[in-house]
C-alpha cells in the first residue's frame, strides 16, 4: 500500500472548507516573507479606480466608439461612457507623475525607503506603479486581487513583487501594515471600501502612528462626498474633516506627503 499523502501536500483539503484558517495565513506570511527578502518595510500606498486610462488609451477608446457610431455597430451610450474616460485620463497622468517623483524623492535620499503600492490591477494601480518604474532601480508592490474583470498584475510591477489575494481582508491588511502615507485617487466602491476603512482605523486610533492621507482629485471628491454634512448632523466630529488633505494639485500632494514623512522621521509631532 502506497503513503497516504501527507496534509500539507493534499490539494483537495487545503483548498476545502476546514483549510479556510490555514489559507488566510498563506496570505499573511507569504507576503511578509516576500517583503523581508526583497527590503520592503514602508509603503506609499495609493488607490484608485481601475477604469480609469491613460490619455492615450482613452482617446483612441472614443476615436473608436465614435467610428462605431458612424458605421451603425456602436451605441450613443458607448461615445458618452469614452467621453467620461477620457475626462477621467487626466487622473492617470498624474497618478503617474506623482507616483515617479515621490519614488524619485525616495531613492534619492539618504533614509528609509518608501516603495509605491497598489492594488496591482489596470487604471490607477497600473499608474501607480508605472511612475515607480520611470525611476531606475527603484521597486514597486501591486497587492492584486482574484476578481473576474482584473486579469493579473499590472506589467509594472515587478514579479517579486506581484501578489494575487483571494481574501479581500488579507489584502487590505497588506494594503495599511506597511503603509505610511495613503493617497486615495477618484475611484468607485472599492476605493470608498478602502478610504473610509483607513478613515475608521485612524479616527478610532487603531492606526496610531501619522499616516499622511492625501484625497487627491478635489473637483471629483468634492461632488461624490459631503462630510461637512456628517459633521453638522453630529455623526462624526468636526476635527474629522481635517484627518485628511483633499487637493488637485500634484505638487501640493507630494510636498504635504513628503514633509510629513520627513517630520516623522525627525521625530516632530504631525
Amino acid at each position: 500500500m502506497p503513503n497516504p499523502p501527507k496534509a500539507y501536500k493534499d490539494l483537495d483539503f487545503l483548498n476545502s472548507t476546514a483549510a479556510r484558517t490555514i489559507r488566510i495565513l498563506c496570505e499573511y506570511e507569504e507576503p511578509k516573507a516576500r517583503f523581508e527578502a526583497e527590503g520592503v518595510e514602508n509603503t506609499i500606498v495609493m488607490f484608485g479606480s481601475a477604469r480609469i486610462r491613460s490619455e492615450q488609451e482613452a482617446a483612441q477608446t472614443l476615436d473608436d466608439a465614435k467610428a462605431a457610431l458612424a458605421a451603425g455597430t456602436g451605441s450613443a451610450d458607448a461615445v458618452d461612457t469614452a467621453e467620461k474616460r477620457l475626462r477621467l485620463s487626466r487622473y492617470y497622468e498624474q497618478s503617474v507623475e506623482l507616483s515617479r517623483r515621490l519614488t524619485e524623492w525616495s531613492e534619492g535620499r539618504d533614509g528609509p525607503d518608501y516603495h509605491i503600492c497598489s492594488g496591482g490591477g489596470p487604471g490607477i494601480m497600473e499608474a501607480a506603479n508605472r511612475g515607480a518604474s520611470q525611476v531606475p532601480g527603484a521597486k514597486s508592490v501591486g497587492l492584486g486581487i482574484s476578481l473576474p474583470f482584473e486579469a493579473g498584475v499590472n506589467e509594472f510591477t515587478p514579479e517579486a513583487l506581484a501578489f494575487e489575494f483571494h481574501y479581500f481582508f488579507m489584502r487590505k491588511l497588506w494594503f495599511l501594515y506597511l503603509a505610511k502615507a495613503v493617497i486615495i485617487c477618484p475611484g468607485g466602491f472599492g476605493t470608498l471600501d478602502e478610504f473610509f476603512e483607513t478613515l475608521t482605523l485612524i479616527q478610532t486610533g487603531k492606526i496610531s502612528r501619522p499616516l499622511p492621507l492625501v484625497l487627491f482629485g478635489q473637483s471629483y471628491w468634492s461632488r461624490v462626498l459631503n462630510l461637512e454634512a456628517m459633521a453638522d448632523e453630529g455623526t462624526i466630529s468636526p476635527g474629522d474633516t481635517e484627518l485628511f488633505l483633499m487637493t488637485d494639485s500634484v505638487e501640493e500632494a507630494y510636498e504635504y506627503v513628503v514633509s510629513r514623512l520627513e517630520a516623522v522621521e525627525r521625530g516632530e509631532d504631525v
